[in-house]
């Protein structure tokens, strides 16, 4: 295994070494990946919003020209850039793009606003940003441009621009501090020759939910996410023939990875892309497309089953969906099996990896009342007294986690990473949970203190 990036913690050689016997990390980059997606499934389509469809095919190839564009403006392989999208065929493309450089995409939800993204630009010393000129309202142009000019890292903007909008930085510029400013959609060059990078290294970076106050970066391997993505694929049984809702932002880590958008373009079925989970619009994609799995908190599922009446949505598609964030209150979990028709998957996850889910073929009490097991059978789960003493089973306790998908540390916060894992590779997640009798999950809120 190759040195990991400066700032990051690896993982154990001897875990390293069982993750790979088990077959869970097969040494295969995710843009290396969409490339026999590409060759797989070309014709299928890969993508949808609104009106536009992308195939297989075209989104490999909009990937290689943007990856190209990237270089050419002067990104490098190992920097980090910022992408701030809505749920849009570019968010897609773009992190593609950036991994196929080279470059190390940091995930951002569009709803953070300056605080939040100057931070991350700090500690990720991100050389670039990618984001809407404007969207609803709010200038994430003029904000990066007020965080490139507050610091030494930020110098290359990459603005998209929706259909019928325009930026005072459109063009080719470059402000007073010396950020250069580029239309995403002028990132269309021809490919050069391809890049070859290891599987075992950074592929990307979500931001922690979990921590209070500023967001910190979990690095995410290609190994241990695309191992993610696949597992849950497998255990819902995605197939070519699935149609998965992106109700939640896509940076977030349910929406891209569990199975979520890599978890579905990973079997050639097609994922739908939406910008607000409100009902009207979410309902009418169900309907339109034929979505047949997405995934919401409990609160977005109430909102969609009150609306369907007035809607009068055809949903008879769905087969699944995905219920987390806080517990299932059993009227909805009811509501949903007659009135939509299908079954919920309880889950828990964070962008640290843990994730727990029921499984399709569980009992209805399981489902309904519990968050599920761990995804991989390599999951190790402790659940632990104030004392760091295991509880015994149906005692609550704080849940702590480590396996093939749940990195070993924060980037570049070594004193947080002291506090948030054990010293035999544990993360505490902060989470009050117990083991129920079947071994499923409880969570209970988080931890106080």
């Amino acid at each position: 295994m190759a040195p990991m990036l400066a700032g990051c913690t690896p993982w154990p050689e001897e875990f390293v070494d069982r993750y790979w016997a088990a077959g869970h990390w097969r040494g295969n980059t995710l843009d290396n990946l969409l490339r026999g997606w590409a060759l797989e499934y070309g014709p299928r389509t890969a993508l949808v919003h609104g009106g536009t469809r992308v195939t297989y095919a075209n989104l490999n190839r909009r990937v290689e020209r943007m990856a190209a564009g990237f270089r050419l403006r002067g990104l490098r392989p190992g920097q980090r850039v910022v992408v701030q999208l809505p749920n849009v065929p570019e968010f897609v493309t773009t992190v593609f793009a950036l991994m196929r450089t080279g470059a190390l995409p940091v995930l951002c939800p569009v709803s953070h606003g300056a605080a939040e993204v100057s931070h991350v630009v700090r500690v990720a010393e991100a050389v670039g940003y990618v984001g809407p000129s404007t969207y609803r309202g709010f200038d994430h142009t003029a904000m990066a441009a007020d965080i490139a000019a507050q610091g030494p890292f930020l110098r290359r903007v990459f603005t998209f621009e929706a259909p019928g909008e325009s930026s005072p930085y459109g063009g080719f510029s470059t402000d007073p501090a010396g950020c250069h400013y580029f239309p995403l959609g002028s990132l269309d060059s021809p490919p050069g020759p391809t890049l070859a990078h290891r599987a075992d290294q950074v592929a990307l970076f979500l931001l922690s939910a979990a921590a209070t106050g500023a967001p910190l970066l979990v690095p995410r391997t290609h190994d241990d996410y695309a191992y993610q993505a696949r597992a849950c694929a497998e255990l819902v049984s995605l197939t070519g023939n699935d149609v998965y809702l992106a109700a939640p932002p896509a940076p977030l880590y349910l929406a891209f990875g569990c199975p979520g958008i890599v978890g579905t373009l990973s079997v050639g079925g097609t994922v739908v892309l939406v910008e607000d989970p409100e009902p009207a619009g979410c309902l009418a994609a169900i309907a339109r497309e034929g979505v047949t799995l997405t995934s919401v908190t409990p609160d977005t599922a109430r909102l969609w089953l009150d609306a369907l009446p007035a809607a009068g949505a055809d949903v008879s598609s769905l087969r699944l969906v995905q219920v987390g964030g806080a517990p299932l209150p059993r009227a909805t979990a009811a509501r949903m099996g007659s009135e939509w028709g299908c079954r919920p998957q309880q889950f828990f996850g964070m962008a640290e990896g843990p994730l727990t889910l029921t499984r399709p073929a569980d009992p209805d009490e399981s489902v309904l009342t519990t968050q599920g097991r761990p995804l991989s059978p390599d999951d190790e789960i402790r659940i632990v007294g104030a004392d760091g003493e295991d509880v015994p089973d149906g005692e609550p306790g704080e849940l702590l986690a480590r396996g093939p998908s749940t990195p070993r540390g924060y980037y570049r916060a070594p004193g947080h990473n002291a506090r948030a894992f054990t010293a035999d590779g544990y993360f505490r997640t902060g989470e009050l949970a117990r083991r129920a009798p079947d071994g499923s999950l409880v969570l209970a809120g988080r931890v106080e203190g």
